[in-house]
């Protein structure tokens, strides 16, 4: 008697783009944050997350590196510093302090709400099937998803969620694809191409492109820079071989201010 089959598991990506304050995760502010899970059969988008992120002040984050404690302790108001809120970062995502405080929640329920995000979008899998990062320069957001995770005191539960691996210093970073490297892959051979900034792939690729650096579009916009790289990947003789890959449409999600 044939034995039962089993469905092979779902493997799902979350691509990830924060707006910030500054370039530097230790002492810039995160301001917005969007998180879209993905199906990578198909390439279905299954869930969204978006939300803008109150001013927050620094402080020092358990287990962080002895030797740069650079973030001080909100309960001690005297000392309290602000995360740095850069003019010029603000201007470049179009982001208003009057928009952080208006619209935004504490950094602290934000990660909790992302945690509860990838838990409820990940299908039963094995552990080396587990979710990864997607992203656009993806080094610079995962660096700012540590900080959010770390103020909250939620670094071990997101841990669980995702696949990841421990520096030589102890901390855990989850695992992320670049579009970038995936970009250069494919496109390298190309001598018009001498960019790989997302707009600039997206222009190359067909890939609709709105609002951008705002957060939610740019999110949209990699997903789909990374879904049609992977068609190609899936093509054989120049003939893709299995169905058509979902490619969203990017919304304009700025209902807020004008653009």
């Amino acid at each position: 008697m044939a034995a039962p089959s089993q469905e092979a598991p779902v493997l799902v990506a979350f691509t990830l783009d924060f707006e910030t304050g500054g370039l530097k995760c230790q002492t810039s502010a995160c301001t917005q944050i969007a998180i879209h899970a993905t199906r990578l059969d198909t390439f279905e988008k299954i869930g969204s997350y978006v939300s803008y992120i109150a001013p927050y002040d620094r402080k020092e984050v358990a287990g962080a590196t002895k030797k740069r404690k650079v973030l001080k302790s909100k309960f001690e108001a005297e000392d309290a510093t602000p995360m740095d809120y850069e003019a010029k970062a603000l201007e470049y995502s179009a982001i208003t302090m009057d928009m952080l405080e208006q619209y935004g929640k504490p950094i602290e329920v934000v990660a909790r709400e992302v945690i509860e995000f990838i838990m409820a979008n990940t299908p039963k899998c094995p552990k080396n099937m587990k979710p990864f990062i997607i992203g656009q320069n993806i080094g610079f957001d995962e660096g700012f998803l540590c900080q959010m995770m770390e103020y909250a005191g939620l670094m071990p539960e997101l841990k669980k969620l995702l696949r990841g691996h421990e520096d030589f210093y102890g901390n855990w970073h989850p695992l992320v694809l670049d579009t970038i490297i995936l970009g250069q892959l494919a496109l390298c051979h190309q001598p018009e191409v001498n960019s790989y900034k997302l707009e600039i792939m997206c222009e190359h690729l067909g890939v609709e492109l709105d609002d951008a650096h705002d957060a939610d579009a740019d999110v949209s916009a990699t997903t789909n820079v990374a879904a049609v790289l992977t068609q190609r990947m899936r093509s054989i003789g120049g003939e893709y071989t299995g169905d058509d890959l979902a490619v969203s449409k990017a919304e304009k999600s700025r209902k807020h201010f004008k653009i």
